[in-house]
Parts: structure tokens; sequence; C-alpha cells
């Protein structure tokens, strides 16, 4: 890989680590699974700042997608592309689907925000009844994003040992995160906390994956 392929993907996933971590663990109201009564009213007080840090994570998903086509991109040997594409397009696809489901909170609550406010506790209350039967699906979303970006963490680093493009503990640390949130997911479908730790530590693995290449690319020649 030449030095402006190293600085660009490197760039880009450090970008989307960070983004995805600061635009969600700044939010001051999170929904879990669904959102709760008074989410509404705190999501009101803090509207434009909650709006935006939502946006800021949101995008954080479409930027891994773009490292992601950027690393596929780089990579020229038929051996080592047979492995790391396909992994890379799951991986893809999971940022995606994970995107479309962060999205159906996104709006949710700022339409709540926003629809609610000054409302009584009966109407509070069969919005909320309604919002549930939506939430039953942005739930698949949210799970199905999380198992795809997994399983597109383990071929890629099968691939990426392969080629050896990339330091192997890299790799090795793909490969555990991607079994990881599979296990968890499809083990305890209904309780979404338990993937937070998982959250940030793939935060923590894009970061240093595009550190790794953009101190590759600053250190290369041309």
């Amino acid at each position: 890989m030449t030095a402006f392929v190293l600085k660009v993907c490197g760039s880009l996933f450090v970008a989307a680590a960070a983004m995805l971590w600061l635009g969600w663990t700044l939010l001051r109201v999170r929904p879990l699974g669904f959102f709760l009564p008074r989410q509404f009213a705190e999501i009101r007080a803090d509207y434009r700042r909650w709006i935006w840090l939502y946006r800021v994570h949101i995008f954080g998903y479409l930027v891994t997608i773009m490292g992601a086509a950027a690393l596929a991109a780089a990579v020229d040997r038929p051996d080592d592309r047979v492995l790391i594409w396909p992994g890379l397009a799951v991986l893809a696809i999971g940022s995606l689907v994970g995107a479309l489901g962060a999205a159906f909170y996104y709006h949710m609550g700022a339409w709540g925000a926003l629809d609610l406010d000054g409302r009584g506790e009966d109407e509070i209350g069969r919005f909320i009844g309604g919002l549930k039967v939506l939430t039953h699906y942005a739930t698949c979303l949210v799970r199905f994003g999380r198992v795809f970006f997994g399983l597109g963490q383990v071929v890629l680093a099968a691939g990426l040992l392969h080629a050896g493009i990339l330091p192997g503990w890299v790799a090795v640390a793909a490969g555990l995160l991607g079994f990881a949130a599979i296990g968890v997911t499809m083990a305890k479908p209904d309780e979404l906390e338990r993937y937070r730790p998982i959250f940030h530590l793939n935060a923590a693995w894009m970061l240093v994956l595009g550190l790794v290449m953009l101190r590759a690319g600053l250190g290369a020649a041309g």
C-alpha cells in the first residue's frame, strides 16, 4: 500500500471510530431498546444538542462503510481479496443496517420530543404504546446490524492474517470481537445492553486500526 492509501484508509477509520463513539457517549438521553415516557421531555430540554450528537453517531456508520470500501480498494492480490473483500462487504452491510436502526431511534426521539410537548399523560401513554410496536422492527435492525458487522470482522480477520498487510494482533482482535458480537447478540437477543461493552471495544479497534495505518502511511515513501 502507498502512503496515500494508508493515510486515506487510516483517516476514515479514525473518523468513523470518533464519530460513532463520541456521538453516542455524549448523548444525555439514550434509548434502551425503547423510549421511556420521561425521556421525551429530557430530549426536548436539550433538543438541538441531542439532534446533532445523534447525527454524528449515524454518520459514523456511513464513514465506517467508506473506510471499508477504501481498504477493499487498496488490496491488490487476488489471493488476499478472496477473504478480505467478502469480510469488508458484510461489515459494511452491518454498518448500513445499524445506521438504519439508529435512524429509527433518532427520528422517533426527535418526533416524540416535539409532538408530546404539553400533552397529557393519556396521550403520551397512547403514543408510547404505538411506538413499542414499531420498536420491535427497529430492534431487529439493531440486532442484524451487530451480527452482520461481527461476521464481517471474523472473515476480515482471516483475510488479514492470510495477507499479512497489517499487524496480526489487529486481525486477531477483529476476529475475537466478531465472535463476541455474534455470540452475545444471538444468545441474548432481547437484552440489547449486553452488547454495549463490545460497542466500546469495536470503536477502540477501529481507532487503533486507523492509527496503525496512519502511522504506516506517515513512515512510507510516496
